[in-house]
């Protein structure tokens, strides 16, 4: 018997990349508390967010396979900067951030976390994404477009964002919200010990 596979996002762009994986599962949102512990890296948010969104949605289906992510954005090309980027909370918000990211090459961190039956693996993906220089009326355009306010960093790669990137070191799909090819390999992996 297959295990029920319950995707705890329900984020558009998730669900679009975990079916080029798994043609079928089902969604059921983690609502937790997002807020941050104290003293955690940039990198140990990523899988402490993944995690409590996982374990959250395994108390209710402590049978089926969870899985949980979360996608931070990391202004700079290293952990120097404790700086962490999530959803702008409003206008000005998103602009401040397109403006910081605007011809700097940030980090994208989307930690994951695979729950079933106490069993928990949690693992993360980072990739570089280097802006141009972009322009106050670019900026704007994109901001009242409304595309930023749902997203880490205020920007989404796939859409109207993708004309800002000169440059992505790594894996795509990661900055999209879930790295494809590195979640196939640990979710077999997981599957053979769960």
């Amino acid at each position: 018997m297959e295990v029920p596979i319950i995707l705890a996002s329900a984020s558009p762009r998730r669900i679009e990349l975990l079916q080029l994986i798994v043609p079928i599962f089902d969604v059921f949102p983690a609502n937790v508390d997002e807020s941050i512990e104290i003293g955690l890296t940039q990198v140990q948010v990523a899988e402490y967010l993944a995690a409590k969104k996982a374990r959250f949605v395994a108390e209710k289906f402590p049978e089926s396979l969870i899985i949980g992510a979360d996608t931070i954005v990391c202004p700079g090309k290293t952990a120097k900067s404790k700086s962490i980027l999530g959803k702008p909370t409003d206008y000005n918000h998103a602009v401040k951030m397109l403006k910081l990211l605007s011809g700097n090459t940030h980090r994208v961190i989307t930690g994951v976390c695979l729950a079933r039956l106490e069993k928990i693996l949690t693992f993360h993906e980072t990739t570089f994404v280097t802006f141009r220089e972009i322009s106050d009326a670019e900026i704007a355009d994109y901001v009242n477009s409304g595309e930023p306010f749902d997203k880490a960093g205020g920007y989404g790669i796939q859409g109207g964002a993708s004309k800002f990137a000169s440059k992505i070191d790594g894996d795509i799909t990661n900055v999209v919200g879930l790295p494809v090819a590195r979640f196939r390999s640990e979710m077999k992996a997981f599957c053979q010990l769960a």
